[in-house]
């Protein structure tokens, strides 16, 4: 391990490190969630990552997003994988596709963990059908409001539709940047140890609580 990862070594260890750096995920949406996600488990060590999102980098996602000014006008996952490369060095698979019944089994295939960033029931409910059916393991991050929940297949329930075409939604950057860190914190120790936690927060009183499903 080299030492621009020195003190998330020095936090998990050698043995952690090199887990880390062979377990391959996939994040589904490369927005406000599955962006800053991107950037903050390849600052923690996650090398095999693969960003699926079809959308390109538009003004009004400069201040919920990673991507600059620059970026304005290109595809999200090549501005990420462009981005993390600079940033540290590794290259990851950007996948500017949408995700359709008709690919989702390839898109998928062959990752230990499926993370569920999208921002409309469509896309989340093929990626739960699809994690289900091939018994992957699967975490599905989610905004509400002033509310952040990360959940596990096993218990997660798709959400409704009614407010997948509305694009002038709140949206709180500290709340983003507090569920990123628990959707990091839960795919690292599922890679680590095993464990499948359930957690949500409200931006309000700043809880962060363990769910029991």
């Amino acid at each position: 391990m080299t030492r621009k990862l020195f003190h998330e070594q020095l936090h998990r260890g050698t043995g952690s490190m090199e887990k880390l750096a062979s377990f391959r995920i996939v994040i589904c949406g490369a927005g406000a969630l599955g962006s800053n996600l991107a950037v903050n488990l390849a600052r923690m060590g996650v090398a095999n990552l693969a960003v699926i999102d079809k959308d390109r980098v538009e003004m009004h996602n400069i201040g919920t997003q990673v991507y600059g000014l620059d970026d304005v006008g290109g595809l999200k996952s090549d501005a990420l994988r462009n981005l993390i490369h600079r940033e540290v060095g590794d290259e990851i698979i950007s996948i500017s596709k949408e995700l359709t019944a008709k690919n989702v089994t390839k898109l998928l295939r062959g990752f230990d963990l499926i993370v569920d960033a999208f921002d409309n029931s469509n896309s989340r409910r093929l990626v739960y059908e699809e994690a289900q059916r091939a018994g992957t393991a699967c975490l599905h991050a989610g905004l509400n409001g002033s509310y952040g929940q990360v959940q596990w297949n096993d218990v997660y329930v798709v959400p409704g539709d009614a407010n997948d075409h509305v694009c002038d939604y709140p949206l709180a950057r500290n709340l983003i940047v507090m569920l990123v860190a628990l959707t990091s914190e839960a795919s690292v120790r599922y890679c680590l140890e095993g464990k499948k936690l359930n957690l949500s927060v409200t931006l309000e009183d700043l809880s962060v609580n363990i769910d029991e499903c």
